[in-house]
């Protein structure tokens, strides 16, 4: 049976359980929309992977029933995967003049833009797809053009609340809409989306206009370089680095592709001000003062290959991070990236900078853009909602949640911990969870996606851990003798000139195999190739207890 038939139903395809590739699906009979489509960047055990999407398998079989992709903003885990799912389904596409600014970026690195129906939106929106109505209220969040979504359905209304904080003294002046939340919430919310990042956090988090203050302090107290480094998609943060250049006579760079071209977009649209004469190139940064000069860079989270990950190992060209620079970063690690981003932070100081780092009160550099407990339990009752299901989190941070919404008056009940798949059907206003769909993660490899899975991703893991050994054999055509000696190359196991024993029994071992095998077995060439792989990891488990991929290669001459 097809979800959605004479039913609502809600589920989500990323974003559950996790931080990053958020999607969340909602379906009445034959409209489908779909909010967000996020991509999630791989950790250091996923070897190779570029991307993390989300398995859209429910969707392509039921691609005629989709009506629009809604976009909350324009961060990463909300538009990365959108390139991926519109070569794959063509949708039309709404979201705020910002957020499709950055969208546009990705389309036309993957010659979609012109295929694409973009459709702008903004809080005073109203459109119909298919049965639904959608309505829409200003949240405030890390990124201008942050929008919650008011779904009205034969049902009754779902309202899911995006990424939000209530900044009371927000950077661009544009205020949550409390007014209209509070109308949404007084004409009855019969099911509540709302993000759980900061559920553990206690009470309210502190508005982004705090950060601003100590930045322009810590570029007064700062007399040589400074490298800052942020989320290009943080606006509001970069909109405040230029401030302070500009008050401390400071010009400013931009390290990073992705820097550049959000800074680029958003001046663009009005959403960053930047006087003339403020930007400078990178290649003008050794021909100034440096204390003269301000460099803000990507690379926050401890991405490798990013500008402050290279900065951090002298391996960025143009520019080095030299004794007596200031390096501040702005931002705190998501969880996971904890270790690369102490990583670089210790490369810095070997490099003899002077660092700036940790969120909150340890530096003043980074508020979060995440509604913390008191924020969550203000959405709650502002909405009152039936039922509720907490997203956009990791499974501690939903149940955290959970006692949020109970302790304001949800029923327990009625709130719902769903993984990525698990179906919420409502039908005459009662819900239940009793089924799922496929869902799941899609590995994004070069120009490859979802042609990396599991095996791919074991074999990997196996060369990188212990290495390989190959042993070529020629065999004679016409009667299977040995040619020659095998040749044994090794690669990341062990290392040739100085293991010659254990190659040497390993070239012994081949020749019997293979002598004996010539006598028995005739031309298997594939039972050969069976038993010399297990004889040589045995042998080799036994002389060196490590278990390197074994690859025979038998070559008729």
């Amino acid at each position: 049976m097809n979800i959605g038939e004479s039913t609502l139903s809600i589920f989500a395809l990323g974003g559950i359980n996790e931080i990053g590739k958020n999607m969340y699906v909602l379906q009445y009979e034959d409209d489908i929309i779909i909010i967000d489509c996020g991509a999630k960047f791989p950790d250091e055990t996923l070897l190779g992977v570029d991307l993390i999407i989300q398995d859209i398998s429910y969707l392509q079989k039921n691609k005629d029933k989709i009506r629009a992709l809604i976009v909350t903003h324009g961060h990463e885990d909300h538009i990365g995967g959108i390139p991926y799912l519109l070569k794959q389904l063509s949708i039309p596409v709404y979201a705020t003049k910002l957020t499709l600014g950055l969208i546009k970026l990705k389309l036309k690195e993957h010659g979609l833009q012109r295929a694409t129906e973009l459709n702008e939106i903004n809080a005073d929106s109203n459109f119909e797809a298919g049965t639904l109505n959608l309505t829409f209220f200003n949240v405030n969040h890390s990124i201008p053009d942050c929008l919650g979504i008011a779904i009205h359905t034969p049902e009754g209304t779902v309202v899911h609340t995006g990424d939000f904080k209530f900044d009371l003294t927000p950077i661009n002046k544009k205020y949550t809409d409390f007014h209209k939340m509070t109308e949404i919430g007084n004409s009855g919310v019969l099911l509540l989306l709302s993000e759980s990042t900061n559920a553990e956090c206690l009470g309210f988090t502190q508005s982004e206009r705090v950060v601003g203050e100590h930045i322009e302090d810590a570029f007064r107290k700062a007399d040589q370089k400074i490298f800052i480094s942020t989320f290009a998609s943080n606006v509001y943060r970069v909109q405040q680095i230029i401030n302070a250049a500009l008050k401390t006579n400071r010009k400013v760079a931009l390290l990073g592709r992705s820097m550049v071209n959000i800074v680029s977009v958003a001046a663009e649209l009005g959403y960053l001000t930047i006087p003339d004469g403020t930007l400078i190139e990178t290649n003008e940064i050794n021909r100034i003062a440096p204390d003269k000069v301000v460099i803000i860079c990507t690379g926050s989270q401890g991405e490798p290959m990013a500008a402050l990950s290279r900065l951090s190992t002298s391996t960025y060209r143009q520019v080095s991070v030299l004794a007596g620079d200031t390096v501040i970063l702005a931002s705190s690690p998501i969880p996971g990236n904890e270790k690369s981003v102490s990583r670089i932070i210790d490369n810095l100081f070997h490099l003899g900078a002077k660092v700036i780092y940790g969120s909150g009160s340890a530096s003043g550099m980074h508020v979060s853009g995440h509604a913390f407990q008191e924020e969550l339990k203000l959405m709650l009752t502002l909405m009152k909602p039936t039922y509720f299901i907490p997203i956009h989190g990791e499974f501690r941070m939903l149940q955290q949640h959970r006692t949020l919404a109970e302790s304001v008056g949800v029923k327990s009940e009625n709130i719902f911990i769903i993984n990525n798949g698990d179906v919420v059907d409502i039908t005459n206003t009662v819900a239940s969870q009793t089924r799922r769909i496929q869902a799941g993660n899609v590995f994004v490899d070069g120009l490859g996606v979802g042609d990396v899975g599991k095996i791919v991703l074991r074999d990997r893991k196996l060369l990188s851990e212990e290495g390989m050994l190959i042993v070529v054999i020629s065999l004679s055509k016409t009667d299977g003798h040995i040619i020659s000696n095998p040749d044994i190359i090794s690669r990341g196991f062990v290392y040739e000139r100085a293991a010659e024993n254990i190659l040497n029994e390993v070239n012994q071992l081949v020749i019997t195999i293979v002598t004996e095998s010539r006598q028995s077995n005739g031309d298997k060439r594939n039972e050969l190739k069976h038993t010399l792989k297990k004889s040589i990891e045995k042998l080799l488990y036994t002389q060196t207890k490590r278990r390197p991929m074994i690859l025979p290669f038998i070559i008729e001459i």
